[in-house]
């Protein structure tokens, strides 16, 4: 079983080593690639820690502010309303005016909800649920961009406020790097810090006040530098230039100078001009040698095929000389066949020598198309070897037939020597039996390709028809002989009323 060839194969050497290389060097520098993307990643982790402390600290930030004030706010008004339930407002502001870093604006309201008092630049704008006491409720007024705080106490609620700015104040004092911050709740959102930044940023929520708030936080993302992204792509690209460089390296020395010698080397025609070989062979010492290897191997061919030149032009001058001789030979064996077929004292006797002459020039005109065929080396012609045969065959027919007419129509075909006179005698034999008929019926020949590698050749005739019931020893003898040159034709005989067909292989166009 032969063996298959690998798809490489065909692939150019430059082509090959390129592969060879990028595959060799190839892993290790994707195992250099992922250790430094390793390194990026845990630099990146750590990045990522960073800003969740610092949205962390920034939440509690906010959460303890809200604390702060709420309790504050919770001493105070319990004290305020147990010693003065009637004007609790100015009892509450002195006590917070003790506690630093405390809103001062605020309202008072009964259990039930109603206003009692207010204290500060505060505008109340709603009246949420009641808050039992110890209770915090938070939630965010739109129209004052604020945070208010509701605390409730015995004998009643209090609510506070803190102002974007003062929350901004508290996150800016733990965490200044925080890019953004808001604070939203079931209706409404709060945006304290907005800073739109150019640099990467990641956007973190924390629960405030036992989840009534959320604190969005977007902290800046440390990006990763261009020396960082060099890291990771350095071993590749370091691959990617040490393939490039031995592949050039290669080409330059050794392909390149290769590929000048191989067209010098298909550019030479043997007996035309010398080989000439390129100046430039490269700095590689071997293929200077290889050069000079070629120059004295061509010399050596060029010898040796003026030998054999000089030895074919004999051979051929011999092999002419053979076919002219047995050319003359076949007419000079024509020429007493025709001179005793006219000296026969019988009928039978003349027609025999007239059957054998035809057979003798049919052989005649296919040696002298063969002869063509061995000057020009493309089969033997068929067209001009069935007109001459034509033409023959009806100079030799009997008295009776001589008006008989043959019409040939044939396609430009060449087939070798050995079906030449299969066809030959084929012919011969069909139309020699149709002009022994007597009767001057038209005979058509015809040749058709029917393939790239085969043609149909027809002899059609009426007076082909057999018309006796019982077929006579002549007729008998005819079918045989046809039938023998088909085979030798490798082919069926086709036989219809007064038409015979044989396939013949043939040269393709």
């Amino acid at each position: 079983m032969a063996r298959q060839n690998p798809f490489y194969s065909h692939w150019s050497t430059g082509t090959k080593l390129l592969v060879l290389l990028t595959l060799a060097l190839f892993p290790l520098g994707l195992a250099l690639a992922w250790t430094a993307r390793s390194a990026l990643a845990d630099a990146h982790g750590a990045v990522l820690d960073d800003t969740y402390q610092d949205g962390t600290v920034a939440a509690r930030a906010v959460e303890n502010l809200i604390t702060r004030n709420g309790l504050a706010l919770r001493i105070a008004a319990n004290a305020a309303l147990f010693s003065n339930p009637a004007k609790p407002c100015e009892a509450i502001a002195r006590s917070l005016a003790l506690t630093p870093a405390v809103a001062s604006r605020f309202t008072v309201r009964d259990p039930q909800g109603e206003l009692i008092c207010i204290q500060g630049v505060y505008r109340p704008s709603d009246n949420r649920d009641l808050v039992a006491p110890g209770a915090l409720q938070l939630w965010i007024n739109r129209e004052a961009n604020s945070i208010r705080y509701r605390v409730g106490v015995n004998g009643g609620m209090a609510t506070g406020e803190l102002t974007r700015d003062e929350i901004a104040k508290a996150v800016r004092s733990v965490s200044p790097t925080i890019d953004a911050i808001a604070v939203r709740d079931r209706q409404a959102t709060l945006d304290v810090i907005t800073h739109s930044s150019p640099r990467a940023t990641r956007m973190l929520q924390f629960p405030i006040g036992s989840g009534q708030l959320t604190a969005l936080v977007r902290t800046p993302l440390a990006d990763a530098t261009i020396m960082d992204r060099l890291a990771v792509f350095l071993p590749m690209l370091m691959w990617v230039i040490a393939a490039l460089l031995s592949w050039y390296l290669a080409r330059h020395l050794l392909l390149v100078p290769l590929a000048r010698l191989e067209r010098a080397v298909g550019d030479y025609q043997p007996g035309g001009e010398s080989m000439v070989l390129p100046e430039q062979r490269g700095g590689a010492d071997e293929i200077r040698s290889l050069g000079a290897a070629f120059e004295r191997a061509v010399d050596r061919i060029e010898s040796s095929e003026q030998q054999m030149a000089e030895a074919l032009h004999g051979q051929r001058r011999l092999v002419r000389e053979v076919h002219h001789r047995v050319k003359n030979n076949l007419q000079v064996i024509a020429s007493l066949l025709n001179i005793h077929g006219r000296s026969a004292n019988t009928p039978e006797s003349r027609a025999a020598y007239a059957a054998i002459s035809r057979r003798v020039d049919a052989l005649s005109v296919v040696h002298r198309n063969h002869f063509a065929e061995v000057e020009e080396s493309r089969g033997i012609a068929l067209r001009p070897l069935l007109t001459e045969l034509g033409q023959i065959l009806k100079a030799s027919a009997p008295e009776g037939s001589r008006g008989a007419a043959i019409q040939i129509e044939t396609d430009s075909l060449s087939t070798t020597q050995d079906a030449a006179v299969a066809v030959a005698f084929f012919v011969t034999e069909l139309v020699e039996f149709a002009l022994l008929q007597g009767a001057a019926e038209p005979i058509e020949i015809e040749l058709k390709r029917i393939s790239e590698l085969a043609a149909s050749l027809t002899v059609s005739s009426d007076a082909l028809v057999d018309n006796d019931p019982e077929p006579s020893i002549a007729r008998k003898q005819f079918e045989r002989v046809v039938g023998g040159l088909a085979r030798q034709l490798r082919s069926p005989l086709e036989q219809k009323m007064g038409r015979m067909c044989v396939n013949l292989p043939v040269f393709p166009d």
